[in-house]
């Protein structure tokens, strides 16, 4: 057995690991959340036993957690935030000026100004710029299952990736937070009509990048290196012309939330040292996504929908579509949260070495995003 066909099977082994791993995860997902009386109360015994804090503005709704700025006189902002932030249920921690928030009504309530929400310095939590619902190849956690009915190599299709998105460093400039980070993942798939289930192909992907927040506005500029490879089994049983693709770029992304419920992006990619020397370098990408607001108040799931369109100038700029829509839990192991999708995509092939092939499919996944 040869090395490459032993690391074949590791992959696909993590691939059916992360696959288990999505499906121990679920049934937390589905618990009922911490009711938000339950939550004020217990967060705010915990600063009192562990920073000798009382805090009476202290409010839970639906996960956030908001307390006022005029009650931390003298504490440890940062220790406030780490510890809220460790209970369970907790998805995020506002700290507001102005008046206290008033306590909890039938009606709807303002929403406070936010004076800060985001950690600074090394090593903070989060990203100011949200993951991409529908982007193929955005790192993150997943496994799928997906089908091309019109393939001329491919029927049934495992697909899996690992990877994610980690900030190093967080500041601000007057109201304009920033962040640079690494941003790493390997998205792979697999031949499940095969009798050893092949590893078809690999995609590797490195990059560093800088992105910034102003209100409901972000930005995320990259330079990533991405390289492809073909699975050992896959490569002997069918012989296929191997291409060497590799390259860097360097892309923009802005965009613009509209409250909770509606995200528009848009942005653009070059790229550079790429192997082919013949593959041509510009590339646009857009798309929208949809958060359901039903519903309501303490659900912890909620109806999600994206599209993500991407136009390459390889291919004469024609259309990748990539369309996704299911469910997503919020507060999976404490700010995380877990999308169950159904998955339409059709265009030139995501995946490496099969880039110039078009291809259509419909898949159903499990993405989970820290």
């Amino acid at each position: 057995m040869t090395r490459d066909s032993d690391l074949a099977r590791v992959r696909y082994g993590a691939g059916l690991l992360a696959l288990i791993v999505l499906l121990v995860v679920i049934p937390p997902a589905l618990a009922a959340p911490p009711p938000d009386a339950w939550l004020e109360g217990y967060a705010a015994a915990v600063l009192e036993r562990d920073l000798g804090l009382a805090v009476p503005s202290l409010r839970a709704t639906e996960g956030v957690i908001t307390l006022s700025a005029a009650d931390l006189s003298g504490a440890d902002r940062g220790r406030v935030l780490s510890t809220l932030r460790t209970i369970r249920g907790v998805t995020r921690v506002e700290i507001v000026e102005g008046p206290p928030p008033a306590p909890r009504t039938e009606g709807p309530a303002e929403p406070p100004r936010v004076l800060a929400e985001w950690q600074t310095g090394l090593l903070p939590g989060g990203t100011l710029f949200r993951p991409l619902i529908a982007d193929p190849r955005w790192p993150h956690f997943a496994a799928s299952y997906q089908r091309y009915p019109h393939d001329r190599q491919l029927g049934d299709v495992g697909a899996v990736s690992f990877g994610e998105s980690l900030t190093l460093y967080r500041d601000r400039v007057a109201s304009t937070w920033w962040e640079v980070g690494i941003q790493a993942g390997v998205f792979a798939v697999f031949d499940l009509d095969a009798a050893s289930k092949d590893l078809v192909n690999a995609d590797y992907l490195f990059g560093v990048p800088l992105s910034a927040r102003a209100g409901d506005w972000s930005a995320i500029v990259r330079l990533f290196h991405q390289s492809s490879h073909l699975g050992d089994e896959f490569l002997l049983r069918t012989h296929p012309q191997r291409v060497n693709l590799s390259y860097e770029s360097v892309d923009l992304r802005i965009s613009r939330e509209f409250g909770d419920v509606v995200r528009l992006y848009a942005g653009g990619g070059y790229l550079f040292d790429q192997d082919p020397a013949s593959l041509q370098p510009w590339s646009i990408q857009y798309g929208a996504e949809l958060i359901s607001p039903w519903p309501g108040r303490d659900a912890r799931w909620r109806p999600i929908a994206a599209v993500d369109l991407q136009h390459r100038e390889q291919n004469d700029w024609s259309v990748d579509l990539s369309a996704r829509v299911g469910i997503q839990f919020d507060g999976v192991l404490a700010s995380r949260n877990l999308q169950l999708l159904i998955e339409y995509f059709r265009g030139r092939s995501p995946n490496g070495q099969f880039y110039t092939d078009k291809i259509e499919y419909l898949g159903l996944g499990a993405h989970f995003h820290f």
